[in-house]
């Protein structure tokens, strides 16, 4: 259960208003574990527990797993009023199997994310930050819902690409990129995506690459994290660099790109210096990888961040 916030945001700014858009769904294992993820809702959670009101955009089934997700959401604090129920579609799942050792994923189709549709938008903020990212728009439905709400969205767009094997295309992601304000990938990503990819151990190919993509797309800023790397930031033309995060123990390095995503966000909101932005995304990411599951129930973490943050 999320504690009540108190005084340790009340030095942040008013944040701008934040919406968040796409598919919830469960992670379910050999042994029967399920564990409750999605890109989008990590994200929403971690906007959560940096005090944060996000409105979550999604579908569930009025199945068990969606009550689950509606309680979840609840214990957490998380607005369920734009978390949508579909009686033909099952809640969203990515069946993990171990073959040979290692993991692989199949994400379930015709799940109830994929069939999300326009909400009440005169109860959703216009303005402030719009997130999505591209594995619920691989269904007509959704990718239909999206485009009316980016349509009457005056605010930034923060677009997170998680581009996952066979649910993207090149002619579905870049006119994704054209709409955006904000880009999120990963080195690989954008290796796939640009037209010109660079060499991923080159620093400085991959620097003139994010240029060269930032500026065919027109974006504000391009975020593109490298692991063990760190990330680098490009805005008007200057890269920020920011090296990696101090070593830890890796327990699970599932949910550390949306932990840096929702870091990034929390810093737009905030208006922090895009240093600033980078160096706390990449140490919220580095804690969330000595942990396991993509989030964390525990608001005092949260809350030891935000502390720290307050006083750099």
């Amino acid at each position: 259960m999320l504690m009540p916030f108190g005084s340790w945001i009340e030095q942040m700014l008013t944040p701008r208003p934040i919406t968040v858009f796409g598919e919830v769904l469960f992670d379910c294992f050999p042994d029967g574990t399920e564990v409750l993820g999605g890109a989008p809702f990590n994200v929403a959670w971690h906007l959560r527990g940096f005090g944060l009101s996000p409105s979550f955009v999604s579908r569930v089934g009025t199945d068990a797993r969606g009550e689950a997700i509606r309680s979840a959401m609840a214990s957490w604090g998380l607005d369920t009023a734009f978390l949508q129920s579909d009686r033909s579609h099952p809640t969203g799942q990515v069946r993990v199997s171990i073959e040979e050792g290692e993991p692989h994923y199949d994400i379930v189709p015709e799940s109830a994310y994929d069939v999300i549709q326009l909400p009440e938008v005169r109860t959703l903020p216009a303005t402030g930050l719009l997130y999505h990212g591209t594995l619920a728009l691989r269904h007509s439905a959704s990718a239909a819902a999206l485009a009316s709400l980016k349509a009457l969205h005056r605010g930034r767009i923060f677009l997170d690409v998680n581009l996952r094997s066979p649910w993207w295309s090149l002619p579905m992601v870049f006119p994704l990129l054209d709409d955006a304000d904000h880009v999120k990938l990963n080195a690989a990503e954008l290796a796939l995506l640009a037209t010109d990819p660079p060499a991923e151990e080159d620093g400085a190919g991959l620097a003139a690459a994010m240029h060269r993509f930032a500026e065919r797309h027109h974006l504000q800023t391009l975020i593109v994290t490298r692991g063990a790397l760190g990330a680098l930031f490009w805005s008007e033309g200057e890269i920020v660099a920011v090296g990696a995060a101090t070593p830890t123990q890796v327990v699970d390095t599932v949910g550390a790109g949306d932990g840096f995503a929702a870091t990034v966000l929390l810093g737009l909101s905030q208006q922090w210096p895009l240093q600033k932005s980078l160096v706390h995304a990449r140490d919220f990411a580095a804690e969330l990888v000595s942990r396991r599951g993509a989030t964390i129930d525990d608001a005092g973490v949260y809350k030891a961040f935000l502390t720290a943050w307050s006083s750099s």
